[in-house]
């Protein structure tokens, strides 16, 4: 078996340590960009469902109630798999939301109505590096007397915090 002079011992540890550089980036930003699919996914599945609901009721009671933080807990630095019941809410039952898989973000639905219309908002908070600081999304949206139910755009506060 033939050995490595120094410099092509040199030039393997170059050729790998360029190799490292490119393509380390390229994958924490990938891996961060999965972990941000829960909560955008998740709140673009509420805020369509509370949509959907929202058209066919009166303006002054056009969303589901309030929701808690569902997990009541939010999962610090790791995804955690719900036991049975967790989704079981009333309104979570109504917006047709759950997640049946290990996750990392636990979600919120606030709502208020009156005579001028109503309005949701729902929120992802997350952990994801267990800090104790929280990621988190927000999507909104209102139903107003002789309008169609709008949606605002997401809001994100520390989305890899």
């Amino acid at each position: 078996m033939r050995t490595l002079s120094p410099i092509e011992a040199a030039l393997a540890v170059a050729i790998a340590a360029s190799v490292l550089a490119t393509a380390l980036p390229a994958f924490v930003r990938n891996l961060h960009a999965s972990r941000l699919v829960e909560p955008v996914d998740g709140l673009n599945r509420i805020a369509t469902r509370a949509t959907v609901l929202a058209v066919g009721r009166p303006p002054s009671a056009a969303y589901p109630p309030s929701a808690p933080l569902t997990p009541a807990e939010v999962p610090k630095g790791q995804r955690v798999t719900d036991p049975p019941g967790t989704w079981s809410h009333p309104t979570w039952q109504e917006l047709g939301f759950f997640i049946d898989v290990p996750h990392s973000f636990s979600f919120l639905f606030e709502s208020e109505g009156g005579e001028s219309g109503s309005r949701f908002t729902a929120r992802a908070h997350g952990d994801l590096d267990g800090d104790g600081l929280w990621s988190t999304f927000e999507i909104s949206g209102q139903s107003e007397p002789g309008k169609p139910p709008v949606v605002q755009p997401m809001e994100i506060d520390r989305e890899v915090e």
